[in-house]
């Protein structure tokens, strides 16, 4: 029987033998194809479940247009060796790491400087058009993108593209001009 026959058994009924055949004649090219890509040694056995895992759950979705079963099948098995390795790769996080420990509180003088530079950006924003004001809170504060917020808004991307220029010039010339009044 050919490997598509099996593959075809396996996707119409689930057939436990069909699939047993593909395990045998896979799994040991699966184990030198993971270990040739530098797989840790107690990694490599669950790679391979994972890959034959994959086989039987999304074998309906074989389509032998597109590709031979050896094909698909060491695609999923370089799915999982990057999964894996994306996985794994991410640094371990020290509990005492001084880069995720909360910093100190700032010196008063400072969360005051802070604070009025807040009331400063609250109070310009508050006279802004409504529809500059809008696009700046939509981005800045609920994180939308451009696109998203002219989505929500119906309106076209560069019309957002406009308002947030014309926004961000004012609220410049605003803040400039305060922070020369307090200067002088």
């Amino acid at each position: 029987m050919q490997d598509r026959d099996l593959l075809e058994a396996v996707a119409a009924r689930k057939d436990r033998a069909a699939f047993a055949e593909l395990c045998r004649r896979y799994s040991s090219r699966f184990v030198n194809y993971f270990r040739v890509r530098s797989a840790k040694p107690e990694d490599v056995e669950e790679l391979v479940q994972e890959v034959m895992l994959t086989v039987w759950m999304k074998a309906e979705s074989y389509d032998p247009r597109v590709a031979a079963v050896s094909t698909w099948m060491f695609t999923i098995a370089r799915n999982k060796a990057i999964d894996r390795f994306r996985k794994f790769a991410r640094p371990e996080v020290e509990d005492n790491d001084p880069a995720y420990l909360p910093g100190s509180a700032l010196a008063p003088d400072a969360a005051i400087s802070l604070q009025r530079q807040v009331d400063d950006l609250r109070d310009a924003i508050a006279v802004l058009p409504a529809d500059q004001a809008g696009v700046i809170r939509a981005s800045y504060f609920e994180g939308r993108s451009m696109p998203e917020i002219a989505e929500q808004s119906h309106i076209p991307v560069g019309t957002v593209k406009s308002r947030m220029r014309l926004a961000m010039e004012a609220l410049r010339r605003r803040l400039r001009s305060e922070e020369d009044e307090r200067a002088s």
